[in-house]
């Protein structure tokens, strides 16, 4: 999939675990820098970038020897010397750490012999504009910063004057406080010298296993005299289990070390490029359940298996039941659809507990793995998120995912070439 005729250059705002940035590395762009404030989720940047370094430099073997545990990340990253590479900004952005943060970015620009930047890309924080994010925040938006993100991406389109920007985040956002925070981000990333246009996109047109909708604006330079891209919908054969079943069969509570398949790749793996070459898979890890819950899972399974039929939280027998609400979120308790053509949302309330997201297969009787997570999410196999298991389900439910990006970014690719 890698494009590297011509590198084209960006900056990667609000990174998250760079399932965006993901797809533009493989559609021939190159990063001068990713700013991300978590912790857990630069390092999975660090990590990634320290992969592309290495596939770049014929060191794919090193990074192996990381990802099947045989070295430890220190020591990985003091053998390529990655601080000399390193492209990520663990910062918060804000109007106080605007000007570092343009300062770092600047100095990334400098070494690497950039003139210019082509693009910027980034979504921010969507959590204030969802819709259970917004009754949660209902009391305090006043103070919710997170709502005007998009002017601060707004400023630093002013400072780096890229070709392009591509903004992501959820549907939600366009209805928001009645549109009016819609209309300004709108009014405000044009005052910054920009046309722009948008769509809803569904991850699903562009051959993902999940039905995941986004809003996708793309802005360009006026006299680049450009137009929205025209994305056609993909259509594939697979299912989702395609994605779950060469993987070994866990337990609930599994934490293990890189392990093998346990079957050949399927046709969509190969394609996608999810299964990658490497011999062994790792973050095939479970949280462990109570009985109560893994009696509930078994229904479940049974229930959406035999009848393709979901479970109402309402109607289980009364010993069962463990909350006391039982008018609203009825149903927490969901199958992932193992024999449909995409799965349903996978968000970052996985980190919390793995109800909505029960594995098919009722041998197993648990939630999904963090890798599983990730292939939903398109994730080659290959790509290790850092941290522990809620900060990597937390990563992989926020992310963008990277064949989605990887699709937008090949049109992008083409615009400015």
């Amino acid at each position: 999939m890698n494009r590297i005729n011509k590198r084209l250059t960006f900056i990667d705002l609000f990174a998250g675990a760079g399932g965006l940035s993901e797809g533009f590395y493989r559609a021939g762009f190159t990063p001068i820098a990713h700013v991300e404030k978590d912790n857990y989720a630069a390092l999975t940047l660090k990590t990634r970038s320290a992969y592309h370094y290495c596939l770049e430099n014929n060191l794919e073997d090193l990074y192996k020897e990381y990802y099947y545990e045989k070295i430890n990340r220190e020591e990985f990253y003091n053998i390529i010397q990655f601080g000399e590479i390193d492209t990520v900004i663990n910062e918060e952005i804000s109007n106080e750490k605007f000007d570092s943060i343009v300062a770092k970015i600047n100095e990334e620009k400098k070494r690497k012999d950039i003139d210019s930047v082509d693009l910027i890309i980034g979504g921010p924080p969507c959590q204030a504009y969802s819709l259970c994010g917004r009754k949660k925040n209902e009391l305090k938006k006043e103070d919710d910063k997170r709502i005007a993100y998009y002017k601060l991406y707004a400023r630093f389109l002013i400072a780096f004057k890229p070709k392009m920007f591509v903004f992501e985040n959820v549907p939600g956002l366009l209805s928001f406080e009645h549109g009016y925070i819609f209309d300004d981000l709108k009014q405000t990333l044009a005052e910054a010298g920009y046309v722009l246009d948008f769509r809803i996109l569904n991850a699903s047109s562009f051959g993902v296993l999940q039905d995941r909708k986004r809003i996708i604006i793309i802005g360009w330079k006026k006299e680049l005299e450009l137009s929205y891209p025209k994305f056609g919908k993909k259509k594939n054969d697979a299912i989702v289990n395609d994605i779950l079943n060469d993987l070994q069969p866990l337990n609930p509570g599994s934490i293990n070390p890189p392990l093998k398949y346990a079957g050949s790749s399927t046709h969509y793996l190969k394609e996608t490029g999810i299964r990658n070459g490497y011999h062994k898979i790792s973050l095939h890890n479970t949280r462990p359940h109570n009985k109560i819950d893994l009696e509930i899972y078994k229904r479940a399974i049974d229930l959406w298996n035999n009848k393709q039929e979901r479970l109402s939280y309402e109607r289980l027998p009364e010993k069962l039941k463990t909350h006391k609400n039982q008018n609203a979120f009825l149903d927490r308790y969901k199958v992932v659809a193992g024999d449909k053509s995409y799965s349903h949302t996978l968000v970052a309330h996985i980190a919390k507990d793995g109800h909505y997201y029960i594995h098919p297969d009722i041998n197993q009787c648990r939630s999904i793995s963090v890798r599983e997570a990730a292939r939903i999410q398109s994730f080659p196999d290959n790509f290790f998120f850092e941290g522990p298991r809620t900060a990597t389900f937390t990563q992989i439910g926020n992310a963008v995912p990277p064949l989605m990006a990887y699709n937008i970014a090949t049109h992008i690719f083409e615009l400015l070439t």
